[in-house]
């Protein structure tokens, strides 16, 4: 029904005339049938975290909203401000029509609504909603330690490239993130010429970067359109990457919550819950976990972290509740613990798994660096100077980050003592960044070495 995907500047032309965005009136209508067949609940454990990044405002959270069925901001100041402030999580399930033709074969309901038949499942993805404001790179970047692919959301009502865009595009080249689909976002906003051109900046900025083949996709979410090739070039260019079931496992915590409302009695209140990916081993119901960094005391007027012990109550992935999960996709762990520990994110960026099993606690660490050429994602763009001894950097490890001041600086080594301590294996990454003007920007990456 909305063309093919526009890998050509041909085909991206039949794509957005076929779908009938630029006739005499710009607003879209479709049929109650439509309507209902778009989304259904998933059923299975998701496999693969998809994460949703760009430049503020250019549809991101639309898009989840689009492919899941959830908004995923929820906090208030979210609500009000009207941009993502927290990383945002939602689940959704491929399906393809094995009667339709590419891509209307793509949905995402259990019948197709052309043949009324059931369609084949071909996976659940988690999708990662980072936020695009320049603020929050510190967030992006602990969103991006999940992400085993991504889409790069750029809105065609504004010049290429905008800062984020620069921005998180260089965040997912320096992480290694490779796997990226392109969405063209908000074409129902712009007429046909202006769609073209703003296709063509497109390719040309993206030439000579990490998504250089990526695939190109206009859409407009707010209707859904084109979503079936969004899908389609999804299930093409972000695989599903091979796991480790059999390690101890280790769970990065991006987000923790109470989720005891106003209230309840005493009887009706839960522990805490850990959200986040399993990337290796398997939890079940009932197993012990330790956290780490734990919690944090004053004794003898020293900081100590004491370790955290709890015990699984529940796993949920989506809608599902189970009694054990492998690594893959983003779920929530429902534990004992004080919920007062958990509230407001009060765990996030800690490191989950058996008593014993977890890397070593880091208040002090020597890493190696690797600057890029140039600062991006400002107009105070210029070269990347040396770090120097006693600058502050902001450092992202997993999910977790922390400032860390440079102790002593070499060429390609620094030495950093943490203003708050992190749990790290050796040669984890580290995401570098530091102070421009009033922000902090990524300049590097680095290993931790010892």
């Amino acid at each position: 029904m909305y063309g093919f995907i526009p890998f050509t500047s041909s085909s991206y032309l039949l794509s957005i005339q076929n779908s009938n965005l630029f006739t005499h009136s710009k607003k879209i209508s479709f049929t109650d049938t439509h309507i209902k067949y778009i989304i259904v609940k998933q059923k299975t454990t998701p496999e693969v975290n998809i994460g949703l990044v760009g430049h503020v405002d250019h549809g991101k959270t639309t898009l989840v909203k689009a492919l899941s069925g959830t908004w995923t901001d929820q906090h208030s100041e979210e609500l009000k401000r009207g941009i993502s402030i927290r990383l945002g999580y939602a689940d959704a399930t491929f399906r393809k029509c094995p009667e339709c033709e590419d891509p209307t074969s793509y949905l995402l309901a259990e019948t197709c609504p052309h043949h009324n038949k059931k369609t084949d499942f071909l996976r659940t993805v988690s999708f990662v909603d980072a936020p695009g404001h320049e603020t929050l790179m510190a967030t992006m970047l602990s969103g991006a330690a999940l992400m085993d692919g991504a889409v790069l959301v750029v809105s065609a009502t504004e010049s290429v490239p905008q800062p984020q865009t620069e921005e998180h595009l260089m965040a997912l080249e320096t992480i290694g993130i490779s796997n990226i689909v392109i969405a063209q976002t908000k074409i129902d906003l712009v007429d046909l010429e202006t769609a073209k051109d703003h296709y063509e900046k497109l390719k040309e900025f993206f030439s000579g970067t990490i998504a250089k083949n990526a695939p190109i996709i206009p859409i407009c979410a707010d209707q859904n359109i084109n979503i079936d090739s969004l899908i389609k070039s999804i299930e093409e260019h972000i695989p599903t990457p091979k796991r480790d079931g059999k390690s101890p496992p280790l769970m990065y915590v991006a987000r923790s919550f109470d989720i005891n409302r106003p209230g309840a009695t005493w009887d009706q209140l839960v522990g805490g819950v850990l959200g986040g990916s399993l990337v290796q081993g398997q939890f079940s119901v009932g197993d012990e976990l330790e956290i780490s960094p734990g919690q944090r005391i004053f004794t003898s007027g020293k900081v100590e972290y004491l370790p955290i012990i709890a015990t699984i109550k529940s796993i949920r992935a989506g809608n599902s509740s189970l009694d054990e999960v492998g690594p893959g996709g983003l779920i929530g762990i429902g534990t004992g613990l004080d919920p007062s520990l958990t509230k407001s994110d009060g765990l996030t960026g800690r490191l989950a798994g058996k008593p014993g099993t977890l890397p070593p606690l880091w208040d002090s660490f020597t890493m190696n660096v690797d600057l890029l050429d140039r600062i991006v994602g400002t107009s105070e763009s210029g070269e990347v100077g040396p770090i120097n001894t006693g600058e502050a950097l902001m450092l992202s490890v997993g999910t977790t980050t922390t400032v860390g001041i440079v102790t002593s600086a070499r060429k390609s080594e620094c030495e950093v003592s943490l203003k708050r301590p992190i749990s790290a294996p050796l040669q984890a990454q580290i995401a570098i960044s530091r102070r421009v003007g009033s922000r902090w920007r990524l300049i590097g990456i680095g290993t931790l070495l010892n």
